[in-house]
This record gives structure tokens, C-alpha cells and sequence, in this order.
């Protein structure tokens, strides 16, 4: 974390892959711990209330956490017709297992998170998020959420009692960087196939279509060699570098746009300060320059 004075102010920035750099006023330090795979840290902001840190990179903010997470949510389970087992991979800070829980047809989510100091961080500093490790619906694991997915999809194969499917999972990964590099690998996501149901989705952290174009391309191929449809859609937010980002999208079945019930989102009755219809279906119209470095792994829409 990289402190400045300006007009007697700090600033905590983030310098992401030495190609941009930016950051946001703070008052204080509230939380900075070093575990066995990362440096975790919670700050406070006049501007952008608690933000959070891993290694130096911002996770969220208070301020615009809801735009990453209701969209990483909302765009699946709307989709799913009676989604009922969600499996969230990552997502310590349990702002993406909020949002799924909101869905009342959701009768267990499981939440598999490898560092145990971002949920302790949260649940004490972040409460805002963390709520959602207060549901009874809740399961938490503290484990790798790739050796995790790799023993589940064994249970299914050898036929164990134990072994389940999920109608939506969300991998809510920090950037292809250390421990985090095998979620955008292909072993993966074979695995992940495995433990989809038939009418299953897959959304994942799909990275910056402007600084990371070359990892969308590796995420892109990885998925196109595991399921029948992949998509790419975008947010805009203010915490992550460039403002625009991406989530990626893979099914066997559903398709994101004519599968899509309106009605659903407006008998839900649930308020939202980022996700709407509109905003549902204009995130898949990605820009021209995306489309054409993923055209080669994108289905048509």
C-alpha cells in the first residue's frame, strides 16, 4: 500500500501491473495482516468508506460494492429458472453469498474462501458485506477453492453419497497472480463442469478488457473448451483500474439474453442500486475492440 500526503491528506493507490495508478483519500489503517498467502488490509475512506486491500490491490469499497456483486449474482439467478445450490469460490468479503441469499428459491449457498484473515477482516470491519456469513443458508469452507472444486467433482465421479451439484456457481477471484493463478486454468474449470447441473452457469471474475485483454483471451479459451456457450458482460465501477470490467459467462444450456425473464426480476420485489432489465441485457453488448480479441471463443448472441 502506497501512502501520499497531499494538502495534509493521505491516499492509499494501487499500481496495477505498472500500467495505471490511482487511489483514493484515507483517514486510517483499521486493519493490515500478512497471512500465509497475501497482505490483507482495511482502510477507511472519507469518500469511499471501508476499502479493501489484498496485496495492495483494491477489492472494494463500500461506497460501489454493490455493482460487483449484484451484478456477479443477479445476472445468473435471474437466469436459472428454480436455482436452488449456489457454490461462491472466493468472495471472502461474502458480499457475492449476500446477494445469491436474497433469492429465496437459494436453499443452500457454499462459500469456499482459501484465506481465513479476509473474513475475519470483513466480519469485523466490513460488516456491510461479511452479513451474509450470519445465514443459516451459509455454508463456509477456509480451503484452496481449486482443490476444493477438484475433490467434488472426484465425489461425483466415483458415485460418493456426499456429492453435489450446483445450479450456479461464482468464482469471485482476486487477479491470475500466486495462489490465485490455477482459478483461470483449465483443470479447473474441467472440474467445475463436473459439478454444474444440467442447466447449470458459470460466472466468473473476468478481468479489464483494457489491461488484462490477454488473460480474457486465456479465460475465454478455457472456458469455450469446457462449455457449449461462453459470453463475456460488463460493469463500470470506480474501484477497479479503468472503471470498465468484465465477468465471463459459461452454460450448456442457458442463454443469457433470449432465456432471460423480465417478469422474474419484477415479481421478485427486490431493490437493487446497480442491476435492472436494461442493464441485464445491454451488459452482453460488449465494445467492438473486445469483441473482436474474444470473437474467436464468444457465442453469437
Amino acid at each position: 500500500m502506497d501512502s501520499k500526503s497531499s494538502n495534509h491528506q493521505h491516499w492509499v493507490t494501487e499500481n496495477f501491473d505498472d500500467q495505471v495508478k490511482f487511489g483514493f483519500p484515507r483517514s486510517e489503517i483499521l486493519f493490515s495482516e500478512k497471512s500465509e498467502f497475501q497482505t490483507v488490509e482495511v482502510v477507511s475512506s472519507p469518500t469511499h468508506g471501508k476499502i479493501l486491500l489484498n496485496d495492495g490491490c483494491f477489492m472494494l469499497s463500500e461506497r460501489d460494492e454493490a455493482i460487483y456483486h449484484e451484478m456477479m449474482a443477479h445476472v445468473p439467478l435471474f437466469l436459472h429458472t428454480n436455482p436452488k445450490k449456489a457454490l461462491v469460490i472466493g468472495g471472502g468479503d461474502g458480499g457475492t453469498a449476500r446477494e445469491i441469499l436474497r433469492h429465496t428459491s437459494i436453499e443452500k449457498c457454499v462459500l469456499v474462501e482459501i484465506d481465513e484473515a479476509v473474513v475475519r477482516a470483513c466480519k469485523e470491519f466490513i460488516p456491510q458485506t461479511a452479513v451474509a456469513f450470519q445465514s443459516p443458508r451459509l455454508k463456509t469452507f477456509i480451503e484452496d477453492g481449486v482443490e476444493w472444486a477438484k475433490q467434488a467433482a472426484a465425489k461425483i465421479i466415483n458415485g460418493e453419497r456426499d456429492a453435489e451439484k450446483f445450479d450456479i456457481i461464482c468464482v469471485d477471484s482476486t487477479d491470475p497472480v500466486g495462489f490465485a493463478q490455477p482459478l483461470f486454468g483449465d483443470e479447473f474449470y474441467a472440474n467445475l463442469r463436473t459439478i454444474l447441473s444440467p442447466n447449470g452457469i458459470i460466472v466468473s471474475q473476468g478481468e479489464s478488457p483494457f489491461y488484462a485483454d490477454k488473460m480474457q483471451e486465456t479465460l475465454a479459451k478455457v472456458l469455450k473448451n469446457n462449455f457449449s456457450r461462453v459470453h463475456f458482460y460488463n460493469f463500470t465501477n470506480m474501484t477497479y483500474p479503468g472503471g470498465l470490467w468484465s465477468f465471463s459467462y459459461a452454460s450448456n444450456s442457458i442463454h443469457p439474453i433470449d432465456d432471460f425473464s423480465r417478469s422474474r426480476v419484477a415479481s421478485s420485489g427486490m431493490e437493487f442500486q446497480y442491476y435492472n432489465l436494461g442493464v441485464h441485457e445491454a451488459a452482453f453488448l460488449i465494445p467492438e475492440f473486445q469483441k473482436k480479441k474474444l470473437s474467436a471463443y464468444l457465442n453469437p448472441l
